[in-house]
């Protein structure tokens, strides 16, 4: 679907000052789709216009927002990441300038597979935090994750221009030179092989089909002309691959994966295929539940959740199985099982992503709340502390381990040990949470 004319509409309005219509416009946007970044950075920019022509109190900015911000932070503990995304929207529309429950979003997005968003979200952090390198790290994974490592090596550059001896950007830096080492040597391949195809007509349809900024319209008719290809070459799987990224394009997901399933029946051991179909139902299945909650539907919408966490761990475990080595999808297979309430599958998963140097510090983060979830205190402790070693105390991963940890401390009914670690964050970070009122209530 083409958005082009409400986000011109939207930014016009803006550009007239007319803050609380684009914030509508944009709003609205989102709720049709959540993944559009335009909207989503564009939402970033209207709230902080708005709230800078109209400042206001930021105490009572903090007051209102109270309720939608700890609902925000309960639905995301509890893997309602697109709800939970929608309630960070509520807070930030009354505060949007706060980089911790900016963070919290970009998070939330994340989690609910909504990466170009998420990239918009980290970016403005980026914005508003300039020496806080999370914002560019952050964006820099999301652009890895969505195909484009030359910008996500740029991001990387600007969070080690503030903090250069960042470990976890130096060493995405590393592996992201290498990426782009080998991508140019595949794009001079593939030059080579252009220059020698006879057919120039059916070169000249491939580029088109890859182009990235097709109308509707012009995306609509790539779709027929695909389709007549098909229907005189139903076994060629590279067509059937491009049918299905224009669907994908379209947003018209369970076609794609339509098409997909029919080409991984020609290559049932492709790896990147399964990844594909995997792709596909998840983002079939976000688009039904974002309807359902548009709707007002809450039950349905919980229903596709559960079967969005089910079919997730379906996905996840065929790429295990796929690439059993590979201690990055153990790990991404943990969380998901953590996600569908399998703790101990989970936690199974995890003790072997760990052993990976890359994997180690995710996995030990996410052992370490499989146990806090199962009340084995001693060895969430364990896993956090250890997942703790060596990370800059500015980082948002060492705020929400010490807020596990200081968590962990009062339900065994030890306040001094809890007040240690809520003060550890308070000392970097005011705003993280509720550690502000932990600090009065601790003392």
């Amino acid at each position: 679907m083409d958005f082009s004319k409400q986000l011109q509409k939207a930014e016009e309005a803006l550009a007239r000052r007319q803050y609380d219509f684009a914030i509508g416009l944009y709003t609205q946007l989102l709720e049709i789709e959540a993944d559009l970044a335009e909207a989503r950075g564009g939402l970033r920019k209207a709230l902080r216009m708005r709230v800078e022509k109209e400042p206001g109190s930021k105490l009572l900015r903090k007051m209102g927002g109270a309720v939608p911000l700890g609902k925000a932070r309960t639905l995301a503990k509890i893997g309602k990441h697109d709800a939970a995304a929608k309630a960070f929207e509520e807070y930030l529309g009354l505060d949007p300038l706060d980089e911790s429950a900016n963070l919290e979003l970009g998070a939330a997005l994340e989690a609910a597979g909504h990466l170009r968003s998420a990239r918009a979200v980290y970016e403005f952090v980026a914005e508003i935090a300039p020496r806080n390198p999370d914002g560019w790290k952050r964006a820099g994974a999301m652009l890895r994750r969505t195909g484009d490592p030359l910008k996500a090596l740029e991001c990387y550059e600007r969070a080690l221009s503030i903090d250069p001896r960042d470990q976890d950007a130096l060493k995405a830096r590393k592996d992201l030179a290498a990426e782009t080492a080998l991508a140019r040597s595949s794009l001079d391949t593939a030059a080579h092989s252009r220059e020698r195809m006879r057919d120039q007509k059916q070169a000249a349809e491939l580029e088109r089909g890859r182009r990235m900024h097709m109308s509707e319209d012009e995306m609509r008719a790539e779709v027929a002309r695909l389709e007549q290809r098909f229907a005189d070459e139903p076994a060629n799987v590279e067509l059937m691959l491009e049918l299905a990224a224009v669907h994908e394009r379209l947003r018209d997901y369970d076609a794609a994966l339509e098409i997909a399933e029919r080409a991984a029946s020609y290559r049932r051991d492709s790896y990147e295929l399964a990844c594909r179909i995997g792709d596909l139902a998840s983002k079939a299945l976000k688009r039904r539940i974002a309807k359902a909650d548009a709707g007002g539907r809450r039950d349905e919408a919980d229903r596709l959740e559960q079967e969005l966490a089910r079919a997730e761990v379906d996905d996840w475990k065929r790429r295990v199985a796929l690439r059993p080595s590979e201690a990055a999808l153990r790990l991404e297979l943990g969380r998901r099982l953590q996600r569908a309430g399998e703790t101990d599958l989970a936690i199974a998963e995890l003790q072997r992503a760990v052993d990976d140097a890359r994997s180690r510090p995710d996995a030990l983060l996410l052992l370490g709340s499989c146990f806090q979830g199962k009340g084995i205190l001693d060895l969430a402790r364990q896993q956090y502390l250890r997942a703790l070693e060596g990370l800059p105390a500015t980082s948002e991963r060492a705020k929400e381990i010490l807020y596990n940890l200081g968590a962990i401390a009062e339900s065994e009914g030890q306040p001094a040990e809890a007040r240690s670690c809520y003060v550890r964050i308070y000392e970097v970070d005011i705003g993280y949470k509720d550690v502000a009122s932990k600090m009065t209530t601790l003392r």
